[in-house]
């Protein structure tokens, strides 16, 4: 999302912006309504290419899961390709890819969301394929069903964590930084016992009382007419039957109050360090710093970490930064890997120097100046698609999802816009304690 570079003209009229009295304001225009089963529906009209995308999210993610009973919003990104009550196993992406569409979906601790981008022709196909998931995904799901996803998300962790270099090192963070019991503690993919130990019953339940209109929001973007559009919808969708409302979330707080340390091993050739602090929810005050924070220590090859270790110094193979917005609590990280014959520890020397300069000292104004134009660069060029992960369409979700207002852009631009080069030196004193954090060093195995 920070990295994207937009077309110059682009940009240069992002920067213009920058130096006017007020910044010209972001018109997104859409239509919002609720059907009588408590789906929310968002129409976006943009015809610029004849494309329509379809952008389901599910207002569930792994944090609404229980201690023993992890996995359950993945293991449903896998089971809504499935087949439901009027579409058979793998009619689903037979029918798109027919039509000339495709589709995907993704699951994080606070959101499950699914796409389907098709030619404008072809709206109403995807509309029904989304409406029969949802309102009839149970008619068809039977036991056998659940064994052989439950067995591809097993071999999915396998790949992407237990037999995949480093892999493990992204849910061992979470445990450290969140304690027994807290929604984050456990990774989005959830545990191998849990995976095997999930009954029917208990996949039935979560789907039953997280899957309902309710607890939904639907967008439709791009080539479409939006009285049309709301035609085939409520054909569609209003016969899904509603389901009450899940309780809200509980709130957690978690809280660092020393260094926490750990050393683990991997089939891997270089030892790798990964520090990592609790940092404020996403919108909340000092999220948006944070991510200028990242973009200044190791925001590409101009940044300092990357300056010092990769480019003066020549002892890290790589090093990048990142704050990891979420709903209930952020984490910040710092991750850099050693170059043959260096160790971690003279890697963490120069990053703990680098982190008390910027606490000590605002950066420069070119730092600064490139931090905040990367990230509004990087803002524009999300909007210029309309699908897809990240597009407008997912957008207007996230922000209705998170903020209840879909056209949130320039709130949300407007926090790095208001922002300071001091404010980069507050954050990083404030928020990147070097006795208060996460300290994880993953070491290559001995032969």
């Amino acid at each position: 999302m920070k990295r994207a570079l937009l077309p110059l003209v682009v940009l240069l009229a992002a920067l213009t912006a920058r130096t006017a009295a007020q910044a010209p304001r972001i018109e997104v225009q859409y239509t919002q309504f609720t059907l009588p089963n408590g789906l929310t529906v968002i129409l976006h009209e943009d015809h610029s290419v004849p494309i329509v995308t379809v952008n389901m999210w599910y207002h569930v993610g792994s944090a609404r899961e229980r201690t023993g009973r992890t996995g359950f919003a993945h293991l449903f990104e896998h089971l809504m390709f499935m087949g439901s009550g009027h579409v058979k196993p793998g009619q689903f992406d037979e029918w798109l890819e027919a039509a000339g569409g495709d589709n995907n979906g993704s699951t994080e601790n606070d959101r499950t969301n699914y796409w389907i981008n098709v030619p404008s022709s072809a709206l109403e196909l995807a509309l029904f394929l989304e409406s029969d998931r949802m309102g009839y995904l149970l008619d068809t799901m039977t036991p056998k069903t659940v064994d052989a996803q439950r067995d591809v998300v097993k071999n999915e962790r396998r790949q992407s964590y237990e037999n995949r270099p480093y892999g493990l090192a992204e849910p061992t963070i979470g445990e450290m930084l969140y304690p027994e019991g807290h929604p984050y503690h456990w990774p989005v993919i959830g545990y191998m016992p849990d995976l095997t130990a999930a009954s029917q019953e208990d996949v039935v339940a979560f789907f039953t009382k997280y899957y309902a209109p309710s607890n939904a929001s639907l967008v439709v973007a791009g080539d479409i007419q939006t009285a049309a559009a709301r035609a085939l919808i409520e054909k569609w969708f209003s016969d899904v039957k509603a389901a009450p409302a899940p309780e809200p979330m509980p709130k957690p707080t978690a809280v660092l109050t020393g260094v926490q340390k750990k050393t683990m091993t991997d089939k891997v050739q270089l030892p790798r360090i990964y520090l990592a602090w609790l940092t404020p929810p996403h919108f909340a005050p000092g999220d948006a710093t944070m991510d200028v924070v990242a973009d200044i220590l190791a925001g590409g090859k101009n940044s300092r970490l990357h300056k010092r270790l990769v480019y003066d110094m020549q002892i890290a193979q790589n090093v990048f930064a990142n704050q990891q917005s979420q709903a209930l609590s952020s984490s910040f990280q710092i991750v850099a890997t050693a170059r043959p014959g260096h160790t971690v520890a003279e890697l963490q020397t120069v990053i703990d120097e680098e982190i008390q300069k910027l606490q000590r000292e605002a950066p420069t104004a070119h730092e600064f100046e490139r931090s905040i134009n990367t990230i509004e660069a990087s803002f524009y060029n999300r909007m210029e698609h309309v699908g897809g992960f990240g597009g407008k369409a997912d957008q207007l979700n996230a922000y209705f999802t998170e903020t209840g207002h879909p056209n949130w852009f320039n709130e949300d631009l407007a926090r790095y816009r208001a922002l300071k080069a001091d404010d980069i030196r507050a954050a990083a004193a404030q928020f990147l304690p070097l006795d208060k954090r996460v300290e994880l060093v993953v070491e290559p195995e001995k032969p």
